[in-house]
């Protein structure tokens, strides 16, 4: 399998990166309100776990669209950080012909908060297990991502690189979430 536009793919890499980047960067040059020690560590630290459904659009040629769920389980460092990690099952779904491709996503990742502690970029990286119709591929998965959560709804779009399935994908995902 040979990726499509490979010169699209990595331009779209590079911007996708850089925005993250700069939108990481930005979060952490946020000023504290109040600024005393107080304030920073009065934040209740805790888990959160979210429920998601996930659907996307391919961009190799063999692969048109995927869907998926995802669980993801995520830990407040301070109200504008996290650490998450995230799984789940994602199918990819082929052209006539191929057989499609359903894998395990295990990714780690970092949140951070960029705007009225509702909009978020995140990024991701880890493992695909493929796990169906007698792939047996292992790719390195990489998602960044930007978002938008509340205490209970979280919606975000990703570009997910998975460099062994040659294809990635950009998804969206609608989910739930709550604190534990």
């Amino acid at each position: 399998m040979k990726l499509g536009n490979m010169k699209l793919g990595n331009k779209l890499k590079s911007v996708m990166l850089g925005a993250l980047l700069f939108l990481g960067a930005n979060a952490f040059a946020q000023k504290i309100e109040g600024t005393n020690s107080e304030a920073i560590n009065s934040y209740n630290q805790g888990f959160r776990l979210g429920f998601g459904v996930n659907g996307g659009i391919t961009t190799g040629d063999y692969f048109n669209w995927s869907l998926g769920g995802d669980v993801r389980l995520q830990y407040d460092l301070t109200k504008k950080t996290s650490l998450t990690l995230t799984t789940g099952f994602t199918n990819l779904f082929a052209e006539d012909g191929i057989k499609d491709l359903g894998f395990i996503p295990a990714k780690a990742g970092f949140k951070a908060f960029v705007w009225e502690d509702q909009f978020y970029v995140l990024g991701e990286v880890g493992a695909g297990f493929a796990v169906t119709n007698g792939y047996d591929e292992t790719t390195f998965l990489w998602a960044p991502g930007i978002g938008y959560a509340t205490d209970i709804i979280d919606i975000s779009v990703r570009y997910e690189g998975m460099n062994d399935f040659h294809t990635d994908q950009i998804a969206l995902r609608l989910a739930y979430a709550f604190k534990l």
